[in-house]
């Protein structure tokens, strides 16, 4: 069964009931299980849960150290492209949006390449609009051949894929893939996302199962949150990780909690996140999941950032910038969504190191796995 066959047995009205009408003995119930299934997830993100905040908070934080420790991943996106042919109403690189548009060259990325590293990254994600005849399959794998020698991990959010693409791109140095659905509800999705590629609502949803196939290292999930009812979107995505986990058990996760950011074209959320709700997020889905990675960018102000770094997030992006050249070519271009948290990384690696955390440059991970698919492929 694809995950879209899972996808269609569950109603959006009536999943939203069911988290809504969860109570306090649900709650509790839940906390003191040994494991949680999808069901409790939904005890976790009610608002029933509100008033058990602090003890969640102990429990993530006990959860993340005794499977990660105590350190935060470090990385970076690198912005590649802002061409777009896709109309979607969060994003500053739409296609209606009248923006000059660029898309680096070879030396570009080079250029960008240099000026990331003396900050210190070995970590990359690499970024592009979804304009496929610009930055199409054979520009993704041309960029991650010019920087794979330069870092041990390379990530990618750029359009989906096909299959036999992510085959092609793994070869390459590619090792995870971004893939965020924005919000899981069918109709809303259409309103957002009227025109383009990504208009496609079961070509999106497909896309983690294609990654799965493809035998992709690490897949990255999740919604954008504030185009729908956050606590149903992040069930959803919590499902679809469960469901992921379960055929593709060989490949690692991770969850990003993006809220929705001011922009060109700027759209209000539909419905707002507390910083305290996203506390709750974040605690919900590390004690239904103690395997995952959670990642928070600087979409993040600097003190809620400083608060959280320890209850259950793993990895942090630093010193981000959302437009192509950002780090040294055209740092003035339009960006993607303004970020909130402008410290420099050497800031944020400090930050880290005070909280009693260790600042992780380097995925020595990712150069172990590709190891032993190395040595996989020898043996067979």
């Amino acid at each position: 069964m694809s995950f879209k066959a899972l996808f269609d047995t569950y109603d959006w009205e009536t999943t939203k009931t069911s988290i809504y009408s969860k109570t306090s003995a649900d709650v509790e119930r839940t906390l003191n299980k040994p494991t949680r299934d999808i069901e409790d997830f939904k005890a976790l993100i009610s608002p029933a849960a509100a008033p058990y905040l602090e003890q969640m908070a102990k429990l993530s934080h006990e959860l993340t150290q005794k499977r990660f420790g105590k350190t935060i991943q470090m990385y970076v996106p690198m912005y590649l492209s802002n061409e777009c042919q896709n109309i979607c109403t969060y994003c500053g690189f739409s296609f209606t949006n009248k923006i000059a548009r660029r898309t680096l060259t070879d030396k570009e990325i080079l250029d960008e390449v240099k000026a990331i590293k003396e900050l210190g990254f070995d970590h990359l994600l690499l970024v592009t609009g979804e304009a496929n005849t610009t930055v199409g399959v054979d520009y993704i794998n041309n960029a991650i051949k010019l920087v794979q020698e330069h870092f041990s991990h390379i990530a990618i959010e750029v359009q989906p894929l096909d299959q036999n693409d992510y085959e092609k791109l793994i070869p390459s140095g590619l090792n995870t893939v971004l893939v965020y659905q924005e919000t899981y509800h069918r109709a809303d999705y259409k309103k957002h996302h009227p025109k383009g590629k990504k208009s496609n609502f079961d070509y999106r949803l497909d896309t983690p199962d294609r990654l799965g196939k493809a035998g992709i290292h690490k897949i990255g999930v999740g919604c954008l949150i504030g185009l729908e009812d956050w606590r149903v979107d992040s069930f959803f995505t919590a499902l679809h990780l469960d469901y992921l986990e379960r055929n593709y058990w060989q490949t690692k996760y991770s969850i990003s909690f993006p809220r929705l950011r001011p922009h060109e074209g700027e759209l209000q959320p539909k419905v707002e996140i507390s910083d305290r709700e996203l506390v709750q997020l974040i605690c919900a889905y590390r004690i239904f999941n103690e395997e995952v990675e959670l990642s928070l960018s600087t979409r993040e102000a600097p003190k809620f950032r400083d608060h959280v770094i320890k209850l259950g997030i793993t990895s942090t992006s630093a010193g981000s910038k959302t437009n192509p050249g950002g780090y040294a070519v055209e740092p003035q271009s339009l960006e993607q969504f303004e970020i909130d948290d402008d410290r420099s990384p050497k800031e944020i690696a400090e930050m880290i190191s005070n909280a009693g955390y260790e600042p992780v440059w380097k995925d020595w991970d990712a150069s172990l796995w590709n190891t032993i698919k190395t040595s996989e492929k020898e043996h067979a």
